[in-house]
């Protein structure tokens, strides 16, 4: 049976006494953490790691509709990823209006043509090649949902703060990825794109362009029937490759 922990006031105070390996703070029990049996762990990474195995980003989306309190649902996911001093240094502006993807679409496409007619460069371009990928972006307008990830230079746990953030790019980083698998256990596919400059998504999306930069923006909807997963996607790295166990 797993083990829900409810440690008391008490025991928590005596347990700082004898490690003294933090500052004083405000704090509360941690009453919701649970342990697991081993097997039970191991069974349950295993499971992820298979839910893992079956996310692909796809350029190809149904125009099937998602309703609104899903996407919410995926975001309040992704706030809850951890941040430098707790500021979550994020916002997400989620799109459904065709009239705003099409503008998104548009000023996508434009930079995109000019990355792929040499402002990219050979080595990229040929790194790009076995995904098959090139400067028309439909899926921009067809699927049903853009997130357009933002982080900020200022701001704190309360909206209206003004305080530095801290280790801004990791933290909105670690939310994106979040976001990526919330959307994905839920049933949608998606697709990050990154165009450069991203500078567009400010204007359209009416960001502060003074606190905030644009950081990545999701595509999130369901496959179309012909969707396809490029073979040199599959090729992942061995345990022995991306890990050390010293």
């Amino acid at each position: 049976m797993p083990r829900i922990y409810s440690v008391g006031i008490k025991t928590t105070h005596t347990l700082y006494k004898k490690r003294k390996a933090m500052q004083k703070h405000q704090s509360q029990p941690l009453n919701d953490f649970i342990e697991y049996p081993h097997d039970e762990m191991l069974k349950r990474a295993t499971e992820f790691l298979q839910t893992s195995q079956r996310r692909h980003s796809i350029r190809s989306f149904s125009d099937r509709p998602v309703p609104k309190n899903i996407i919410e649902a995926c975001i309040k996911a992704a706030g809850t990823a951890p941040s430098g001093a707790n500021h979550q240094p994020w916002h997400f502006v989620a799109i459904n209006s065709s009239d705003v993807k099409k503008q998104i679409r548009e000023a996508a496409e434009k930079l995109e043509r000019s990355f792929y007619e040499g402002r990219a460069g050979e080595e990229w371009l040929d790194a790009l090649k076995p995904l098959g990928t090139d400067a028309n972006k439909p899926y921009l307008e067809h699927a049903p949902w853009l997130i357009a990830v933002f982080s900020q230079k200022k701001g704190g746990v309360n909206t209206d703060d003004k305080n530095t953030n801290y280790y801004v790019h990791e933290s909105v980083g670690l939310a994106t990825g979040f976001l990526i698998q919330a959307l994905h256990r839920c049933g949608l596919a998606t697709l990050t794109h990154t165009p450069k400059p991203m500078s567009f998504l400010t204007d359209i999306c009416k960001r502060d362009k003074d606190n905030e930069r644009p950081y990545m923006l999701l595509i999130a909807g369901y496959p179309s029937d012909d969707a396809t997963v490029p073979a040199h996607a599959l090729d992942k790295k061995s345990l022995d490759e991306i890990a050390t166990f010293i």
